[in-house]
């Protein structure tokens, strides 16, 4: 009864490795989520939510945000310049290599680059 017991308990940890090597294999990634319209790139060098679109992104637009703001203040720190100067001069960079297509937010309002 016992040896049943461990096979069933290691059937069953085996299962759950499986589904969770699975399910981070199908994590959002950026590229994805901007092609999917889930995320678009802000004039202020972040993402967010492009209109009438889900929030599935939000976790990875606010984790991408969070790691952004930590390379700006470096950035930022060692030129003398603002955040914002910092996060417009990116933008400007990421802008030029966005496929077209892909939702932006210039000066507050949104639209889909075009090539």
């Amino acid at each position: 009864m016992k040896t049943n017991q461990f096979i069933t308990f290691t059937v069953a940890v085996a299962i759950m490795l499986l589904f969770s090597i699975a399910a981070s294999a199908y994590a959002l990634d950026l590229e994805t989520a901007r092609s999917k319209g889930l995320a678009g790139e802000v004039d202020n060098g972040l993402l967010s939510v492009p209109p009438a679109s889900p929030a599935d992104a939000q976790e990875l637009i606010t984790t991408i945000n969070n790691s952004r703001r930590i390379e700006y203040a470096k950035v930022a720190a060692k030129n003398n310049l603002t955040l914002e100067a910092v996060g417009s001069m990116m933008f400007q960079k990421i802008y030029v290599r966005l496929p077209a297509g892909t939702w932006v937010q210039i000066q507050g309002k949104w639209s889909k680059k075009v090539p």
